[in-house]
């Protein structure tokens, strides 16, 4: 599993012309389902995203977490986070999740995402998405290697 987070000042994602999902400040996710994920793997990866301590405090310093700042998650599937492009010029996707295991997957960590932050917000897995962001910072974590 892969997530990439990224500090936002606000986010949104459109489906169909539409605004799917948005939200203020908190976390854009972007979320990759690799071969071999489960749901305990995605616990960790839920835990270790909305325990980051990556919001800056009264004194500039980044020592607070999601929850202490009433942040919200905007959480998109990617499976593009598995691109190998070790080899050509083409990526490839072999190591990404199969598109069933990784939706299943993809809601899960949405559910148990909500379990701890109030305001979760959604792309559509599989779907054409256009995401725009006001990156904070910028600051931008990656997730990968907690299993």
């Amino acid at each position: 599993m892969k997530m990439l987070i990224q500090r936002v000042t606000r986010a949104s994602v459109e489906v169909d012309g539409k605004i799917h999902g948005s939200i203020g400040q908190g976390f854009l996710v972007l979320l990759g389902v690799g071969q071999g994920d489960t749901r305990e793997i995605a616990d960790k990866y839920v835990k270790k995203m909305t325990s980051l301590r990556i919001f800056e405090d009264e004194n500039g310093k980044t020592n607070l977490s999601l929850d202490q700042v009433n942040g919200q998650v905007l959480l998109i599937s990617q499976f593009t986070l598995y691109a190998n492009c070790r080899k050509g010029n083409r990526p490839s996707f072999v190591e990404a999740g199969d598109p069933a295991q990784a939706e299943e997957l993809y809601e899960y960590v949405i559910e148990k995402t909500r379990e701890t932050v109030p305001v979760v917000e959604t792309g559509v897995f599989g779907a054409e998405m256009k995401v725009e962001l006001v990156n904070d910072g910028p600051f931008t974590v990656m997730l990968s290697d907690l299993e």
